[in-house]
């Protein structure tokens, strides 16, 4: 599955590269990765419906 989000330096959205299903310390999960841009690492956090989609 294909993800994106916001990187600040290049102020747009942006496709992650090799996108790792993360939970974070408050417990909510979240897809990380680089950016396909500028090569920083951005985060996305996952609603239950785009969790349950990664699952299948």
């Amino acid at each position: 599955m294909e993800y994106t989000a916001y990187d600040v330096k290049a102020k747009k959205k942006v496709k992650i590269e090799s996108p790792k299903v993360v939970k974070m310390k408050n417990g909510r999960l979240a897809v990380t990765g680089k950016s396909s841009e500028t090569g920083i690492t951005v985060y996305k956090i996952l609603s239950k419906e785009e969790y349950k989609a990664t699952k299948k």
